[in-house]
């Protein structure tokens, strides 16, 4: 999910979400890299992506779909007969009732090549979109709702996740509370309000939480679901998984990671403390004083996942950072001098991306610059394939999760990642 804050020196403008706080020549080549990358060209068809891979002739697919027909006896029964007429089986159904229609959403098994939209479209529905879906779509809608409840009370950082899942492809920003006077503020009533492709709900952190998708609009029925997490989150208040795990590093010393929390936050500045100014540089691209200030959001479970290594003692060493930003998740390290090159970031970059994949995160990368070789050193202990972007010295390094074994994600991930 991309999260659109503030920028750290309290000014109106926005952008991407970035708590690292990229110096600008960084992060104006951050955002050319990512532009190129992912260039936001016109739909190529009703998904909006590219169109998925075709499967072999004589197979079947399933598929999401949704269109709208009229509030009328037999329009849905003319739908389904289109579809059986063509072979399709309907896995489930859900209606979402409107003013002068109605919006069915379907699960779908249908032979491969076949013309949904048109199939449908000559059966009376409009305004239809599909969607490849996969195994997971196959929980009925009341059991899914419930698995996503139960992971928004376990973990406030699975909010957003929540909301994703529940939506489908959407993103999901959140603006702090607008200072008092400020021209333009975006105010929000306490029910929220739903305007087509947009959501806007109170966030339970103060401010306003936005979740918009392009197409298709939001149907009362997914607000309502959306509302009630939040809800729910909000009731709860404040909370992450309190287990740890204890790590032997390399030289034989013993050392516990878990997970992190604003409640950290004394900690995490005495850390800083005690890094040179070159580590501060290093992790955060810019003036070494503004390091504090991004650690309240660096902290926060709406933006991401903290894991903290600390010692026998209690005293944080490393912070490492899995920060939400669509399916390409960041990730951001950081090891005081006097525990640098002893195993400690990689075993937490291990934990992170372990976390990432158990999220369903498709990518993992992290921006650093091209003479940090620590960081680069770890991304490589990964084992994963990598991609690399440089641009005027920074260095973009992307990594697969779902690269990782399974048996690696659940022993790095099972202790520090949920209750």
């Amino acid at each position: 999910m991309s999260d659109e804050m503030n920028t750290p020196h309290g000014g109106s403008a926005h952008r991407r979400w970035n708590p690292a706080g990229l110096a600008a020549r960084c992060t104006a080549a951050y955002r050319a890299w990512r532009v190129r990358r992912h260039g936001h060209a016109p739909p190529a068809h009703d998904t909006g992506d590219a169109p998925p891979p075709s499967a072999p002739a004589g197979e079947s697919v399933l598929w999401r779909m949704r269109t709208t027909v009229k509030d009328e006896p037999g329009a849905l029964a003319a739908v389904c007969t289109a579809l059986a007429e063509r072979g399709v089986d309907i896995l489930s159904l859900q209606t979402h009732p409107l003013g002068a229609g109605t919006v069915d959403e379907f699960l779908l098994r249908a032979p491969a090549g076949t013309d949904l939209t048109g199939a449908v479209s000559l059966a009376g529905g409009a305004e239809t979109w599909t969607e490849r879906a996969d195994a997971h779509d196959l929980v009925d809608a009341p059991t899914r709702v419930l698995g996503l409840a139960a992971r928004t009370a376990t973990d406030a950082a699975e909010l957003p996740l929540a909301l994703r899942e529940l939506l489908g492809r959407c993103t999901i920003r959140s603006r702090p509370a607008p200072l008092s006077g400020r021209a333009g503020a975006v105010t929000v009533p306490a029910e929220g309000s739903l305007e087509q492709t947009v959501i806007r709900l109170r966030d339970p952190e103060g401010g306003v939480l936005t979740v918009e998708r392009p197409y298709p609009p939001f149907t009362p029925t997914e607000f309502a679901r959306a509302r009630a997490l939040v809800e729910l989150d909000a009731r709860l208040g404040p909370r992450i998984p309190r287990g740890r795990d204890v790590l032997t590093l390399p030289e034989g010393s013993d050392i516990s990671v878990r997970r992190a929390d604003t409640g950290d936050l004394a900690a995490a500045r005495e850390m800083h403390e005690r890094c040179s100014a070159e580590t501060l540089r290093m992790r955060y691209h810019g003036p070494v004083g503004d390091a504090d200030r991004y650690l309240n959001h660096l902290l926060s479970p709406r933006f991401g996942r903290t894991l903290a290594a600390q010692t026998a003692s209690g005293r944080i060493v490393a912070l490492g950072h899995l920060l939400w930003d669509g399916d390409e998740t960041e990730v951001a390290l950081i090891v005081e001098d006097a525990w640098q090159r002893r195993g400690v970031g990689g075993r937490l970059l291990n934990r992170l991306v372990a976390l990432a994949a158990e999220a369903g995160c498709a990518q993992v990368y992290a921006v650093t610059q091209a003479s940090n070789t620590g960081m680069v050193a770890a991304m490589r202990g990964l084992g994963l394939p990598l991609d690399y972007q440089v641009e005027e010295g920074t260095l973009v390094v992307t990594a697969r999760p779902d690269a990782v074994p399974a048996h690696r994600v659940r022993q790095s991930g099972e202790h520090i990642g949920r209750a």
